[in-house]
């Protein structure tokens, strides 16, 4: 029996661990031939083991399927360009990117040093446009090709101490759905993914109390295969018409977000003064104020 992504060629960023890894496997298991992309760096973005990514090559091709490893960094332009290229040489095409890669550098806003703060972007932000550009020009030569970004729910809802990851996070909702946009003509779609699981991106919430240990078991429930089915739907052919969509995967549930418009409106006839919008802005519209959530306030319940 066909799988649901047979006879496509996928790229998978930060496949080496985790949500990229589970995605990888899936994406092979149901046909594709898998380029596995990690550097192998620690989780703050320091270091580099071939290790992670040769490993799921190995998982793959034990399996049965086809994948190759690339150990360059996304976040150099002209690297993006060689991993497609590879791709390309190996397997005459490509049809997929998942852009998963990431790294975390968090600190309290007042205390994030430049560094902090751009190195993240490079990697989340940066990266996934290197790739998402490089694999474009493939898609429009064959007039098709699937985006798949991870966003987070701590861009959509919020987070302590994430400035950098949060601004990442959101750029990638934005990159995702000009893709959409721009490219629907040359039959490209590309979605974003919330995803919820534990991996070594989390496994540093603290728990000492009674109910943080509560907390921690349940987020441990959410195992980053969790988001591979759903990557791996949007990636395939059964998803034409899926595009410039936001989704979140909390074990087994699937989310549909709703996306930024205008909800209410205030006018003067007159014109507006600061003393006018003073006297009537905040009676009219802060009952639809967003509040300062976390994704936690919003996401209270246990994951099903």
């Amino acid at each position: 029996m066909a799988g649901t992504v047979s006879g496509k060629v996928a790229i998978v960023t930060g496949a080496g661990r985790g949500i990229g890894r589970g995605i990888a496997l899936l994406l092979a298991r149901e046909g594709a031939r898998v380029v596995v992309c990690d550097i192998g760096a620690g989780l703050d973005g320091a270091g580099a083991d071939a290790g992670p990514a040769q490993d799921v090559v190995g998982e793959i091709k034990q399996a049965g399927g086809e994948a190759i490893a690339s150990t360059l960094s996304i976040a150099e332009t002209e690297n993006a360009e060689k991993i497609v290229a590879a791709a390309v040489a190996a397997f005459g095409r490509v049809d997929i990117l998942v852009n998963n890669a990431g790294i975390l550098r968090d600190r309290i806003f007042h205390r994030m040093s430049w560094s902090d703060w751009s190195d993240v972007l490079d990697v989340h932000l940066h990266g996934s446009f290197n790739m998402s550009r490089a694999c474009a020009a493939r898609f429009r030569e064959q007039n098709s090709g699937a985006f798949v970004h991870m966003t987070s729910t701590s861009a959509l809802v919020g987070n302590f101490g994430q400035a950098n990851y949060m601004a990442a996070k959101f750029g990638i909702v934005g990159l995702s759905r000009a893709i959409a946009l721009d490219m629907q003509r040359f039959k490209m779609r590309s979605n974003c993914i919330a995803p919820f699981a534990w991996t070594r991106m989390i496994d540093s919430i603290p728990a000492e109390t009674p109910e943080e240990k509560a907390r921690v078991a349940r987020f441990q429930e959410m195992t980053p295969e969790k988001i591979a089915p759903l990557t791996v739907y949007l990636a395939s052919d059964r998803a034409q018409g899926i595009s410039g969509q936001i989704f979140g995967v909390r074990n087994n549930e699937i989310f549909l977000f709703n996306q930024p418009r205008a909800i209410r409106t205030i006018h003067r006839s007159d014109g507006w003064t600061p003393e006018k919008i003073d006297q009537q802005l905040r009676g009219a519209l802060a009952p639809s104020f967003t509040p300062l959530e976390r994704s936690s306030d919003v996401f209270s319940w246990d994951p099903v």
